[in-house]
């Protein structure tokens, strides 16, 4: 009997280590199809957060100056507001005139593709008469009268449908373009006009009450938990202000000073263009090539001079290099260590979630991931495998 007992305790003992994996792939796939099904809430939710984190120091500002905390954060929102709304209207006002000037870029655009088309197929009828030169034409055999290829065949008779047969009629449900396009786009107006109602009462209720969630946050937990739980907080909220703070910086600087070298060189809509190639050159590994497609397509959509568009892609390189190896490591690296490894992987399976909002996000909950499990105990060791 003893023998017995101990034979099974073993069994049971083996067999608990198979239930946990078990149940953890369980629970990773449950998680996995939450975030997908319930994709709209949890992307508003980040948003919001980043947008906070982003106003966070101006509503610190306030504070210091003898503001109540609810007051700042509504001044801070209402000024983010404002601001937003008169970039709007300037990048409105640009896009009105590149409406106006659409016919001017089909010619110069038309004329643009039929060039390159041109030099293309004379390269490549070059190319192929320098290595397959063209063979003499051989005259056809004369085909003799009275065989088969020269006598005319006789039309085929068209047969009568037999007695009795019913043709097959189908009904065509014709659907107007708009309607079509309304039932398509239905979804994505639904998820814009949600986030768009919920993001300002988020973002001022997270700034207007962090305190309290925080100090009733930490009540969850006791003893040397409650001062984990406080580490992995405040590593949470410096890794993703450091990212999320110093992007939106370095975004801002890029966009100001492209804005006005765009505007000295004469470039068409300088303000729409600077700010686009500005931030698309945060994008991880495609921002140079981002960045450097708005002044292209501008100077070439316009038939700008060959110089212009030469000097705007040389100094959106330039710009891009100075950001990426001197003020990314200032303002972000420094705070943010993620291999490249995890960086791309969250890339793809946040983006395949998501979508756009996943490849925005992947990086800010990657580096959140990072600093709490750099302040748990029984983490460090995932820690160290996310980090650089």
């Amino acid at each position: 009997m003893v023998i017995g007992t101990r034979n099974d305790r073993a069994v049971d003992a083996a067999r608990v280590p198979r239930r946990s994996y078990a149940l953890s792939i369980i629970a990773a796939g449950v998680v996995i199809a939450l975030l997908y099904w319930a994709r709209i809430v949890f992307v508003t939710a980040m948003l919001s957060v980043i947008v906070a984190l982003i106003l966070e120091p101006f509503v610190s500002l306030l504070v210091k100056a003898r503001f109540t905390r609810g007051i700042a954060s509504f001044v801070v929102c209402l000024v983010a507001v404002l601001v937003l709304y008169f970039s709007g209207l300037a990048a409105y006002n640009q896009m009105s005139s590149i409406a106006g000037d659409v016919p001017a870029f089909k010619e110069h655009l038309s004329a643009l593709i039929a060039d390159v088309s041109d030099k293309i197929q004379n390269f490549e009828d070059t190319a192929a008469h320098l290595v397959m030169p063209t063979p003499k034409p051989v005259a056809p055999a004369p085909v003799p009268l009275g065989t088969k290829k020269n006598r005319r065949t006789a039309p085929a008779p068209v047969l009568a449908p037999p007695p009795g047969y019913i043709p097959e009629v189908r009904i065509h449900e014709d659907r107007s373009p708009i309607s079509s396009y309304i039932f398509t786009r239905l979804d994505t107006l639904y998820q814009f006009i949600l986030i768009a109602s919920f993001l300002p009462l988020l973002v001022y209720f997270m700034l207007s009450w962090r305190d309290h969630v925080y100090k009733s946050f930490l009540r969850f937990f006791d003893g040397p938990d409650r001062m984990t739980a406080s580490r992995s907080l405040q590593g949470i909220a410096g890794m993703a202000r450091a990212f999320v703070v110093g992007n939106f910086m370095i975004g801002v600087m890029l966009a100001a000073v492209s804005c006005a070298l765009f505007a000295v060189i004469r470039l068409p809509y300088p303000f729409l263009i600077g700010v686009l190639s500005g931030f698309l050159s945060l994008v991880p590994y495609a921002g140079l090539v981002l960045a450097l497609l708005p002044p292209a397509l501008a100077a070439l959509a316009t038939g700008s001079p060959s110089s212009v568009l030469l000097i705007a892609l040389i100094a959106v390189a330039a710009l891009h290099l100075i950001a990426m190896n001197v003020l990314y490591p200032t303002l972000v690296g420094a705070r943010v260590h993620l291999n490249p490894l995890i960086v791309t992987f969250s890339l793809m399976f946040w983006g395949f979630l998501w979508g756009a909002a996943g490849l925005v996000l992947a990086i800010p909950i990657m580096a959140g991931v990072k600093a709490v499990c750099d302040n748990v105990p029984g983490l460090r060791n995932y820690g160290r495998f996310l980090g650089d």
